[in-house]
C-alpha cells in the first residue's frame, strides 16, 4: 500500500533537516547522501524518492535555511546598536557553527572558491542577502543617530561590503587554525575594525576566553 502524502511530506522534512544541518556546518564536498540519511535514520535508498540529486537537496536545504535563518528574524526586529553588533558578535565567535540551526550564511564559509556552477550561484545569493542586510541595518541606525550619519547609499554598500569581507575571511581562517590564542586574537582584531567601519570604535563585545 503507498504512503500518504503527508508521510511522503514528513519523511521528506526529515531528509531536509537532516541535510540543513549537516550542510551548513561542514559545506557541499564534506557531506554524503549516506551521511544525510544515517543522521535522518533512513535507508540510502529511500534518499530518491524526494530528491534527484545532491545537488537538488543541497539547493532545497539552503532555501529551507535561508527561510528560517536567525539574521532574518534579526532583520524583522526593532532597530538598535546592540542588534547590528550582534550580528557581528555571533559571526565572529563562530556561534553560528556550534549552534542546533546555523544560518545560511555558513555557505560564505564553507564553499569558498568551489567551482560547482550550483553552488556559486548559492555562494552569490548568500553574499548578497548578508550585504543587504547589513546595509538596511546601517542605513536604519544611522537614520536614527545610533551610529554616525552612514552617508549615501554607495558608502553604505562599500561599508557593508568590507564588513562581510572581514566577516568571512576571519572566520574562513579561524576555522583552519589550531592555535586557540591565535584564533581569539584574530577575532578581536577584526570586531575591532568592524565597529570601526561602523563609527563605533568605543564599543566593546565580549569574547569567550579572552578576559
Amino acid at each position: 500500500m503507498p504512503y500518504a502524502p503527508e508521510h511522503k511530506m514528513k519523511t521528506r522534512e526529515r531528509i531536509l533537516r537532516s541535510a540543513t544541518d549537516l550542510f551548513c556546518r561542514y559545506g557541499f564536498d564534506k557531506v554524503s547522501i549516506s551521511q544525510v540519511m544515517k543522521v535522518a535514520r533512513m535507508t540510502h535508498g529511500a534518499f530518491y524518492a524526494h530528491f534527484e540529486s545532491k545537488e537538488a537537496l543541497f539547493r532545497a536545504s539552503l532555501a529551507e535555511a535561508f527561510r528560517r535563518c536567525k539574521a532574518s528574524r534579526l532583520a524583522k526586529a526593532p532597530l538598535s546598536l546592540s542588534h547590528m553588533t550582534q550580528l557581528v558578535n555571533n559571526y565572529l565567535t563562530l556561534r553560528n557553527l556550534s549552534e542546533s540551526a546555523p544560518g545560511p550564511e555558513a555557505v560564505l564559509f564553507n564553499e569558498i572558491g568551489s567551482d560547482r556552477v550550483e553552488i556559486k550561484q548559492l555562494y552569490e545569493e548568500a553574499y548578497f542577502g548578508m550585504v543587504k542586510l547589513l546595509e538596511t541595518r546601517i542605513t536604519a541606525l544611522g537614520r536614527l543617530r545610533k551610529i554616525p550619519v552612514a552617508g549615501d547609499a554607495a558608502t553604505v554598500a562599500n561599508r557593508a561590503r568590507a564588513i562581510v569581507a572581514a566577516l568571512v575571511g576571519a572566520v574562513a581562517i579561524a576555522r583552519s587554525i589550531e592555535d586557540e590564542d591565535e584564533k581569539q586574537h584574530l577575532l578581536v582584531a577584526t570586531q575591532d575594525q568592524i565597529l570601526s567601519m561602523l563609527g563605533v570604535r568605543d564599543a566593546k563585545l565580549e569574547l569567550p576566553g579572552l578576559a
